[in-house]
């Protein structure tokens, strides 16, 4: 039984960037990301509520004890070991993932969305970074951001499509929708100079990641009202704007190179994430 690559598939913008990536490296990344789309498939797949749940239960129960029958977990605990990733950020991610397991879902505050955001996304940026070879706290914190940046881009993106399957992030109002990417920018913006701490050689796949999910967001608030959103469907990056943020990816490399900013001085939103989960002890 082979492993499919569900990168190219589900994640188009992941894919353009990883185009940029070692190819054992963007192997990793891909089996990183096929683990959490199999995952994510039960909670979203249209089946019974209690065939998910059992579904899920069943999925997590093997890859906890090692089921190697399943390449998808196989190929996880690899990661896990070669790269040291704490067992209690996979653990966090299905946590995540398994919130989505309901058959109505309504977050409430901001602190709920950053929770949601750190479980379900946060997470796999903090396991990128590990596979990307990042060693410092303060850079690994930077992972997390950009993770969660990129799940509110989803979340904007998605209002419409998640009401309908009844999951509420956050509110079908233009509003709320706006005020979530101004929340995001600030993730982009404490996710930029941890980037130099990557190596070189993976370091541009990275800058082109982040501005092309980012061009999202941008994207959005040129709708400027909710009937224009509406009108608009799945808002998503042509393949001419993603070679010109590819451009752009290259002035922010060489920013990276020319600019010296210590990224321990960045202030991460993380204060209400850590009230009820220790990031530091995930790092």
């Amino acid at each position: 039984m082979s492993e499919k690559n569900y990168l190219s598939i589900y994640a188009k913008s992941f894919n353009w960037a990883g185009f940029f990536l070692p190819k054992q490296t963007y192997k990793k990344c891909s089996t990183l990301y096929n683990f959490c789309r199999v995952a994510d498939n039960i909670a979203d797949d249209p089946n019974p509520l209690d065939v998910k749940k059992n579904k899920f239960i069943e999925f997590k129960d093997n890859f906890n004890k090692k089921n190697f029958k399943n390449p998808v977990i196989e190929n996880m605990w690899k990661l896990i070991d070669e790269f040291n990733i704490p067992l209690k950020v996979v653990h966090d991610l299905l946590d995540g993932i398994n919130s989505d397991i309901k058959n109505n879902i309504k977050l409430n505050t901001k602190k709920e969305l950053l929770i949601y955001s750190y479980r379900v996304a946060g997470t796999v940026g903090l396991m990128m970074a590990k596979i990307l070879k990042v060693k410092k706290k303060s850079s690994l914190k930077s992972a997390i951001d950009l993770g969660i940046a990129m799940q509110l881009t989803n979340i904007s993106r998605d209002v419409i499509e998640d009401l309908n399957n009844d999951r509420s992030y956050i509110n079908q109002r233009f509003e709320d929708i706006k005020s979530t990417i101004e929340l995001s920018e600030k993730f982009y913006e404490n996710s930029f100079y941890s980037i130099r701490e990557i190596p070189i050689s993976f370091r541009f796949s990275i800058l082109i990641a982040r501005r092309v999910y980012r061009k999202i967001g941008h994207k959005i608030l040129k709708k400027q009202n909710i009937e224009n959103y509406k009108k608009s469907g799945k808002i998503y990056v042509t393949n001419f704007e993603k070679i010109t943020e590819t451009f752009l990816a290259i002035l922010d490399l060489f920013q990276l190179l020319l600019i010296r900013k210590d990224d321990t001085d960045i202030q991460h939103d993380h204060f209400l994430i850590n009230e009820e989960i220790n990031l530091d002890e995930r790092i």
